[in-house]
């Protein structure tokens, strides 16, 4: 066992971390504020290569690991977490499925935008009536000759309405079961709807679609007909991993920062990290912070080695999000009434948490999926 980063892969996370301080932090506050998608940064992100990390390199990616792409969600999640998201979703969301289940025609049409970071993709799986029971999908899709219409709604989609987003895969209910059909942004019968007024995440791009005879082409299904639901579930697994790596850049952000307001605080003659109350929390966040970490880059190791990891990714995706939860709620109380001013980083964390218990699967879910994994009846 070691528990060392590869050379490459600690060299790539200070590049990551040095673009995310320079580039993205400064700006933060000011788009959560105005609830600006930052088109700029984002094609930055993509000139850094940032979208194309797990993808082969004739489709323009870098063939790195999955435990790479990981550093690279958790150090954007250090200083925003809707710069880390977009990335996450268009990466693990966007692309991945085109290049898992995608045809070798669609995979050339597609991923060279998506890997450059050109282009986002959206991932439609989540209906107003559909959440974590993803298999009441109440969108259809009909054969008509060489097309599909489409009809239904998605709700909550990340990166879909974008001025950049170049498509959007959907799950639809189809003659043969849910499948996954890809609708390419502006399509006639498309219709996105307004962004959300959201807790956090301001800076992502989130919204609704409706599709009223929405027509495709045919060759447009991904993978095979009926085969959407079984596809978009083991697409989760990963999203799972990487949700819980921009967790614990959330956390360790969280710690750093109570950390530094500890030392320079004054309160009753000295600084408020030399009272047990204080330097306590700080000591549970440090705790906190490494036993997500733990569980995250494992679980990302064994998706890198081949090995069986949904259990994994359910504990990670569980327990980071949690933690990162817990983080937030201890770091905005140490900064006392500046916490609970937006100008102040912590409160910022404070709204983009939550939802990561929520989104990519519930805690109640992945309570569920590690139950079964120990057999249980449920």
């Amino acid at each position: 066992m070691h528990f060392d980063l590869e050379p490459e892969q600690d060299a790539f996370r200070k590049v990551v971390r040095d673009f995310a301080e320079s580039e993205i932090a400064p700006h933060a506050e000011a788009w959560d504020r105005d609830h600006t998608f930052p088109v700029d940064a984002v094609l930055a992100m993509g000139e850094l290569g940032l979208f194309g990390l797990p993808f082969p390199e004739e489709y323009g990616g870098s063939n790195a690991d999955f435990t790479t792409l990981c550093l690279a969600i958790e150090e954007l999640a250090r200083v925003d977490s809707s710069m880390a998201i977009t990335l996450s979703a268009g990466v693990g969301l966007g692309a991945n499925p085109i290049f898992r289940f995608g045809t070798e025609a669609q995979r050339q049409q597609w991923l060279p935008d998506l890997c450059a970071g050109r282009r986002l993709g959206a991932f439609g799986l989540t209906e107003p009536d559909a959440g974590s029971d993803a298999g009441a999908t109440r969108t259809r899709a009909q054969r008509d000759g060489d097309e599909w219409v489409i009809d239904g709604a998605k709700a909550f989609i990340t990166n879909s309405g974008t001025e950049i987003t170049s498509l959007i895969t959907v799950t639809a209910r189809t003659n043969s079961g849910i499948s996954a059909i890809v609708v390419p942004a502006g399509t006639p019968g498309l219709t996105v709807e307004p962004p959300y007024r959201k807790m956090g995440w301001h800076a992502s791009d989130t919204h609704g679609l409706l599709f009223d005879g929405c027509r495709v082409p045919a060759d447009n299904l991904l993978g095979d007909e009926g085969a959407g639901l079984r596809q978009f579930l083991a697409i989760l697994d990963d999203g799972r991993v990487a949700i819980a790596a921009l967790a614990v850049g959330l956390a360790q952000a969280c710690l750093e920062h109570s950390v530094a307001y500890a030392k320079e605080r004054q309160a009753f003659g000295g600084p408020i990290g030399r009272n047990q109350a204080v330097a306590f929390k700080c000591a549970d966040l440090e705790v906190m912070v490494e036993t997500a970490r733990l569980l995250t880059y494992k679980a990302a190791w064994l998706k890198d080695n081949g090995r069986p990891f949904k259990q994994a990714a359910a504990l990670a995706k569980l327990h980071a999000t949690e933690a990162a939860v817990t983080a937030t709620r201890e770091a905005t109380q140490i900064f006392g009434g500046y916490g609970f001013i937006d100008e102040t980083p912590v409160s910022r964390f404070y709204r983009d948490a939550k939802i990561l218990e929520i989104g990519e699967g519930t805690s109640e879910i992945q309570r569920l999926v590690i139950a079964r994994g120990l057999d249980l009846p449920v």
